[in-house]
Order: C-alpha cells, then sequence, then structure tokens
C-alpha cells in the first residue's frame, strides 16, 4: 500500500470515526472514540510529511541527503605565541564549504573539530589532556584556504613544551635520569639493563659476553668493560 492510499484509508477512518462520536451519547464511549481520533490525525499528519518529502526527492534527486562516513584527523600542526595555542589542519576545499559546517567545541582541558561534508565525507579529532588549562570561552575557529585554524586562548602565558600531558609523559619517559650526585657506572648499568631486557636473543647474548669479559679484566685488574 503507498502513501496516498494509507492517506485515503486514513481519512476515511478519521471520518468514520467522527460519525460515530455525533451519535455517541455515553461519555466514556465518547473518550475513547476521541483518543482514537487524536491518533488517527497524527498518524495522518506523518504520512503527509512523508508523502510532501518523497514528492520533492522526485522533484530534484539533487536534494535528497547523502550518506556520508567519518574519519579520524591524524595530521596536524601546531605551535604557540604568548597568548594563544594554534592547531593547524589542513583539509582542502574546506573554505569551499559553509562555515557553520565546521564545529568546534573547547573545554578548559580539550578540543574537538567536526568537519561535515567535505568531498562526502566528515573529518574528526578530539584532543584530550591538553598541557594547561585554556580559556573556551576566548577560543576560536578561522577558516582559511585548504585550512582550519583553531585558535585556544592560554590562561596564563606560560610556554608549553608540549601539546598534551600524554605527550610530556611520553618524552619524560624516554629522558636518561640525570643525577649529579650518582655513581657514573650506574648510568651505564642500567641502560646495558634496558637494553637487555628489550633486545632479542642476539643482544642478550652479546651483553653477557661483554659482561663475563669484564668481569675477567677486573679480576686481573684491568681496566672495566672495554668493548
Amino acid at each position: 500500500m503507498d502513501l496516498t492510499e494509507q492517506i485515503n484509508q486514513l481519512e476515511a477512518d478519521l471520518q468514520e470515526l467522527g460519525s460515530l462520536l455525533e451519535k455517541s451519547e455515553r461519555k466514556r464511549v465518547q473518550e475513547v472514540l476521541k483518543q482514537e481520533q487524536k491518533r488517527l490525525e497524527k498518524e495522518l499528519s506523518v504520512k503527509k510529511q512523508q508523502q510532501e518529502q518523497q514528492a520533492r526527492r522526485e522533484a530534484d534527486p539533487a536534494a535528497a541527503p547523502k550518506a556520508t562516513y567519518t574519519v579520524k584527523i591524524t595530521n596536524y600542526a601546531w605551535d604557540q605565541s604568548e597568548k594563544f595555542v594554534k592547531i593547524y589542519l589542513t583539509l582542502k576545499d574546506v573554505h569551499k564549504i559553509p562555515s557553520e559546517n565546521v564545529e568546534v567545541n573547547f573545554t578548559d582541558g580539550s578540543l574537538s573539530v567536526l568537519v561535515k561534508d567535505l568531498d562526502g565525507k566528515n573529518h574528526n579529532l578530539v584532543i584530550f589532556n591538553l598541557l594547561h588549562p585554556i580559556n573556551q570561552n576566548e577560543s576560536c575557529k578561522k577558516i582559511k584556504r585548504d585550512m582550519v585554524l583553531i585558535m585556544c586562548k592560554k590562561q596564563t602565558s606560560k610556554n608549553w613544551d608540549y601539546l598534551t600531558k600524554v605527550e610530556k609523559q611520553s618524552k619524560e619517559k624516554e629522558k636518561p635520569n640525570l643525577d649529579d650526585n650518582a655513581d657514573p657506572s650506574d648510568g651505564l648499568m642500567n641502560m646495558l639493563k634496558k637494553i637487555y631486557s628489550e633486545g632479542d636473543d642476539e643482544m642478550k647474548r652479546t651483553i653477557n659476553k661483554a659482561w663475563s669479559e669484564s668481569q675477567e679484566k677486573k679480576l686481573r685488574g684491568e681496566d672495566m668493560m672495554d668493548f
């Protein structure tokens, strides 16, 4: 049954229901009929809206909504000034779509970007755990040729060494532990332990051999480890 036939049936049902309401005398029966009347009127309204939408699609196929999917933005660059941290997203032809298609939301410690319907796709970026808090009310976006510029307003003029706390933690783990009062040989031993634990069987055999030879030299009074 197509929409036109469904609408005709609903209109006929409503007409008959109205006739029954006029003839009914008992209040309870009238209330039941009125409830059914409201339900049918609502269903009829929905069907008519669907019919109008169908007519528009048939008249202009280009007006039909296009199916889109979302891709994650993984490449971006950033720098900073005294007042702002600036994030650059390179997206070809982004300046050609309506500015309202570029949605940017800020919190004190994060930001999200959704670029809708660009080249048949949505583009999404979310950055959590910014290194320092930002002023979300004074942060903004700027759309340039093939680029979206995200301006994150700093709460203080402090310099950012990293963009996020996670990046800072990751980089600091890679740094050697420098202690002016530590024995230099301790640092060497720690480095060898790290290499040994992360190395393959061949690396472990090489380190074991070097260690054995160094111990033998030590017992003979020669210099320690001579690789």
